[in-house]
């Protein structure tokens, strides 16, 4: 779960601090930047598992599409002479994973802050583009003392941070930075604390993060850290995918895209013994129902022996079946967020655009509510009946922020910064509801009722009349 994510140089965010709880809304108007705090943690998803310029290559460029260019990731980067970046994140991690040797192993501690400050190598020789080097990263523990003040969201003490917050760590970090001859060295110090001797590679030239070449069980809070941050996952749902049937031997997890779309609903509704699949189906079928002008009376995952294919089928009221690809593009996309609901084995961070995409006004209410169950409660204990799942959209439709919570709500505008050339440049900015737990917090420029009804109102000669149209 992150807690806590700090930016500072990543595209339009500099000095960027945000509090996350379970369910965040990032709400505003197109163009102000509110994707690029999902393409910061969707950075540093792929910096735990991928080389520095891969991940960087996979994050989109300042327009939009994807380049090979690293400078687009900084902010003013081709202005700049010495671009340089810097990421925080306080997170709350499993109490156990597996190491890529399937050996389970447990961390020392279970809330972390990992930091990461990264600059740009323009390119020597041959080479046509520049690089990304490694300048700091560290991993630390946060005591869990100071809990009370670092969770800040509303949750239940004894049922929720106690059951998540586990272990003890003193002393040194796990992973810390030191410059020696000018040159930043990292080392990694072992979980036994003074126990064996640091392990040190220099940063420079450094290929990948400290955090992504650790594999086994030897370092198992730096590895349960990575096995967080891969967990982190962007959502996007495309219609070509979710209408896909899947053979017998596709693998049964949704991809992000929402292919294997059918394979998970079988694979959550057999589960074990204890699982009823009937009733899977039913909470599937029921919550889709919600949509106002889906008329579905069960649904089912069809097994075609003969072709070897898994499809979902709907039967509607009037007992027509139909397969689920034949739904509109915004239903898909819901019927696949019931699925995700029903699978206690999605946990992690899940981050989703503009949900609203496709969904007729009148079921804005029942994709809200979708969204927010989709995260876990933090009033009870965390389980196979409450998934460990944190939950941020962003989106710039009003019906959204006035059926959002106002603890849930963060409002996203620009404010100008004078660049270090001296130009001025648009920066993003993100306010918090007034009286909400967020604007309680130091430095907080919460927004009131007032001052968002601009956004809240249709723009005048929008409206149309019976009799005009």
């Amino acid at each position: 779960m992150l807690t806590r994510l700090e930016v500072d140089g990543f595209k339009n965010l500099v000095d960027t601090k945000i509090d996350f709880g379970a369910f965040t809304c990032i709400a505003g108007e197109n163009g102000t930047g509110k994707s690029n705090v999902f393409d910061a943690i969707r950075f540093l998803s792929l910096l735990a598992d991928r080389s520095l310029l891969d991940a960087a290559q996979e994050v989109r460029g300042v327009h939009g599409e994807r380049t090979g260019d690293p400078r687009d990731l900084f902010w003013n980067g081709y202005a700049a002479l010495n671009p340089r970046v810097r990421f925080a994140a306080e997170m709350i991690v499993p109490s156990e994973v597996e190491d890529d040797f399937g050996r389970p192993t447990t961390p020392t501690i279970t809330f972390l802050r990992y930091e990461l400050s990264l600059g740009y190598q323009a390119p020597r020789g041959s080479e046509k583009i520049g690089r990304l080097t490694l300048l700091e990263e560290s991993l630390q523990h946060i005591n869990l003392g100071d809990a009370p003040r670092r969770i800040p969201f509303p949750h239940n003490v004894n049922r929720f941070r106690k059951t998540v917050l586990k272990g003890h760590r003193s002393g040194k970090a796990f992973i810390s930075t030191t410059i020696e001859d000018n040159q930043p060295v990292i080392r990694i110090h072992q979980d036994g604390g003074s126990r064996g001797q640091p392990k040190p590679s220099a940063a420079y030239r450094a290929p990948a993060t400290v955090v992504s070449t650790v594999t086994s069980a030897d370092d198992p809070t730096i590895l349960t850290a990575r096995r967080e941050m891969q967990s982190w996952r962007r959502l996007a749902l495309e219609p070509s995918a979710l209408r896909t049937s899947d053979r017998y031997v596709d693998p049964r997890a949704m991809d992000a895209n929402g292919r294997h779309l059918p394979a998970t609903l079988f694979r959550v509704a057999l589960g074990d013994e204890s699982t009823d699949p009937e009733g899977v189906y039913a909470r599937v079928s029921g919550r889709l129902s919600d949509l106002a002008g889906v008329r579905v009376r069960s649904l089912r995952v069809q097994e075609d022996d003969t072709r070897e294919l898994l499809t979902i089928q709907l039967r509607e009221a009037s007992g027509l079946e139909l397969p689920a690809r034949s739904l509109s593009e915004g239903t898909l996309r819901f019927l696949a967020l019931c699925v995700l609901l029903e699978d206690p084995t999605v946990t992690g961070l899940i981050c989703m655009e503009e949900p609203e995409n496709g969904i007729h006004p009148a079921n804005l209410e029942a994709m809200v509510r979708l969204v927010e169950d989709l995260a876990v409660d933090p009033t009870d204990a965390p389980g196979v009946d409450n998934p460990f799942r944190q939950v941020i959209i962003n989106t710039h439709s009003p019906g959204i922020v006035q059926l959002a919570r106002p603890d849930d709500l963060l409002f996203a505008d620009t404010a100008i910064r004078a660049a270090p050339d001296g130009s001025n440049a648009h920066t993003l900015r993100l306010r918090p509801m007034a009286e909400t737990w967020r604007a309680k917090q130091p430095n907080e420029m919460p927004v009131t009722k007032l001052d968002i009804l601009p956004y809240l109102t249709t723009p005048p000669g929008v409206q149309i009349s019976l009799e005009s149209a």
